[in-house]
């Protein structure tokens, strides 16, 4: 394992030994209480970690991220500098520009959640079907 300078781990963080690398926290990195930093993380210089983040393994986060609370990302994949991940964010493929991103949706009853995901899954196909419509009665 490898921590840089001026490294901040908080209270009741658990950061993985590496398995096949190390596992190395940059210069400047701040990881916020009760966290998990899984093997072989690679987490840039001067990057912010708020509270109950959870990486899993083998991930490489970019220099001067911002990665909100209680977000989880996933490993084997990378995510740019300068990129912000807001608050309950899910990571689920690699971020390859600079930006700020977010996910998820506000706690629902499960029946109103279940439908609420289905038109987001379609939103695509919904919204390609109210432009024929709309170009049919004649509104473009």
């Amino acid at each position: 394992m490898i921590i840089g300078d001026r490294v901040e781990i908080g209270a009741c963080t658990t950061i993985d030994r590496g398995a096949l690398d190390n596992t190395q926290i940059g210069n400047g990195v701040i990881i916020d209480n009760q966290c998990q930093i899984a093997h072989n993380v690679v987490i840039g210089e001067n990057t912010a970690v708020a509270g109950g983040v959870i990486m899993a393994g083998s991930l490489k986060i970019g220099r001067y991220c911002q990665i909100g609370g209680a977000s989880v990302i996933n490993g084997h994949m990378e995510i740019a500098d300068q990129v912000v991940v807001t608050g309950m964010g899910m990571v689920m493929r690699p971020i390859t520009e600079p930006g700020v991103y977010s996910s998820g949706i506000p706690l629902q009853p499960n029946k109103v959640w279940r439908k609420t995901a289905a038109l987001v899954m379609n939103i695509d196909e919904i919204s390609k079907r109210l432009k024929a419509v709309e170009r049919k009665v004649g509104k473009d």
